[in-house]
C-alpha cells in the first residue's frame, strides 16, 4: 500500500521482501546515529516484523519504506509513530547515506505533513530530535516547525519540536 507519494519519492508499506533494505537503515550506525543504537540483522529482521504486524487498516501509524520515483533505489524509511506522553503523533525518517543531502528529508516532511493533516483529525503533528542532530532540525525549522522543549529519555536529552494543523511552512 502506497502511503504517498512525492514529485521524487514513493512512500510504501514495507514488506517482507524488504528485509534487506530495512537492514540497511536499521543496521548502519551511521543512520542510526540519532535515533537508536543500530541492529543486527536478526534484531532487524525481528523489527520489522513487529512493523509489518503494526500496520492497521485506515490509520497512518507505522514505518514506511521510501523509494526514489526515477530508478526504483531504496532511499530510507519514513513513519508516524505515537509520541509518549502525548496524544499526538511524531513525524520521523531516516535516509540511507547515499540520498543524504539531497533535499529528501525535507520533500519527506514537507509532504508527510500535509498527509497526516488530510488524513487525521489530529491538531498537532510532533518531531523529535537529539540535540546534536542540527541537520534534522533545519529540516523541521525550513517545514514551519517549531522547538518546544527539551524531554529525557533515559541516558538522553531530546528536543521536541511541534507543528499546528494550518500553520504555514516555507520551503
Amino acid at each position: 500500500m502506497i502511503l504517498f507519494e512525492t514529485e521524487r519519492m514513493i512512500v510504501r508499506r514495507f514488506a517482507e521482501s524488504d528485509a534487506e533494505s530495512f537492514f540497511r537503515v536499521n543496521g548502519d550506525p551511521d543512520v542510526m546515529r540519532y535515533i537508536r543504537p543500530a541492529k543486527t540483522r536478526e534484531q532487524s529482521d525481528a523489527f520489522l516484523h513487529e512493523n509489518l504486524i503494526f500496520y492497521k487498516e485506515g490509520s497512518v501509524l507505522g514505518r514506511y519504506a521510501v523509494f526514489s520515483k526515477s530508478n526504483a533505489s531504496f532511499l530510507g524509511s519514513f513513519s508516524f509513530l505515537y509520541l509518549e506522553g502525548e496524544a499526538d503523533f511524531h513525524i520521523g525518517y531516516a535516509l540511507v547515506p547515499e540520498a543524504w543531502g539531497k533535499g529528501y528529508a525535507t520533500e519527506l516532511v514537507q509532504f508527510g505533513m500535509e498527509y497526516y493533516f488530510s488524513n487525521t483529525d489530529k491538531r498537532h503533528l510532533f518531531a523529535i530530535t537529539e540535540p546534536g542532530n542540527l541537520a534534522s532540525q533545519k529540516v523541521l525549522l525550513k517545514n514551519g516547525f517549531n522547538k518546544k522543549e527539551q524531554m529525557e529519555e533515559p541516558g538522553t536529552k531530546l528536543d521536541v519540536f511541534y507543528i499546528s494543523r494550518g500553520s504555514s511552512f516555507s520551503n
